[in-house]
């Protein structure tokens, strides 16, 4: 998982630093977003500080594309106030 949102990120012409932990530490970690599977996200949807990317399927790159692309494009709008 880590190793594709690096990827995507990268692809897309991005920075962050993704690193990869169990429900707990991401939970406790200081981040911008939770990027997770589906059966893990009712686990820290409504504990989450932060928002929850559910990724339904790690193995298919264009919905990481797309769900990446579009958390840093809501990101830039939070940003600028739109």
């Amino acid at each position: 998982m880590k190793i594709k949102l690096d990827e995507v990120i990268k692809g897309i012409g991005r920075e962050a630093d993704v690193f990869c932990g169990d429900v707990g530490t991401c939970l406790a970690k200081n981040c911008d977003a939770i990027f997770i599977s589906e059966d893990l996200a009712e686990h820290v949807r409504d504990c989450a500080k932060v928002p929850v990317v559910v990724i339904t399927n790690f193995m298919d790159k264009k919905e990481i594309v797309e769900k990446t692309a579009e958390f840093f494009s809501n990101q830039e709008e939070t940003n600028r106030g739109v």
